[in-house]
């Protein structure tokens, strides 16, 4: 469930909570900022909407252009809402390594390192599985080749990835060569 919570925005709360039956979205009112950690704590998908910006935080909405329609409003919610969610849907946790599949970037701590897309889909895969992936199952998952073509795509690809992971993260084992083929652990 979306929970939209109101923070220092009386007004705004009690026009919202008359309409409150016909919104998709759950409603609460918070006025103190140790209140607000608290609510948050146990929510995963939230927007905080405020008259001005109080913190710094990628969930807030700040309602500054006023007067507006409740239509127009309800609608910019709406909006907020589902940039959350294509956010939150487009980070992947990997290890001690977050990829971000909008910008195509793997982070870990400050440093970010620019990936391609084969090279995602490469790491994604490897990930995925729990045992060490063969060659011939990442040319045919990965790259849509028959696996009983004779390429050194794959072992290409892996070699200058794990370099590129060495020279910016320095980690030369986050994929690992096993006899068989590649794994990440």
């Amino acid at each position: 469930m979306q929970s939209l919570i109101i923070y220092k925005f009386t007004s705004l709360y009690h026009i919202l909570e008359e309409l409150g039956l016909d919104l998709n979205f759950e409603i609460s009112f918070v006025d103190c900022e140790k209140s607000l950690k608290i609510k948050v704590k146990n929510l995963n998908n939230y927007l905080i909407i405020s008259n001005k910006k109080y913190f710094k935080t990628t969930n807030q909405f700040v309602l500054e252009n006023k007067p507006i329609g409740i239509f127009k409003l309800v609608e910019k919610i709406n909006i907020e809402f589902l940039k959350l969610q294509f956010n939150s849907q487009s980070q992947i946790e990997i290890n001690n390594y977050t990829i971000d599949l909008n910008s195509r970037e793997i982070k870990n701590d400050n440093t970010k390192l620019k990936l391609t897309e084969k090279e995602i889909n490469t790491i994604i895969y490897l990930s995925k599985s729990r045992t060490t992936v063969s060659i011939d199952e990442l040319l045919e998952k990965v790259w849509s080749y028959q696996a009983d073509i004779e390429t050194h795509t794959v072992e290409t690809h892996i070699y200058r990835l794990r370099k590129k992971f060495l020279n910016s993260f320095n980690d030369n084992a986050f994929i690992i060569s096993k006899k068989n083929g590649y794994q990440i652990k």
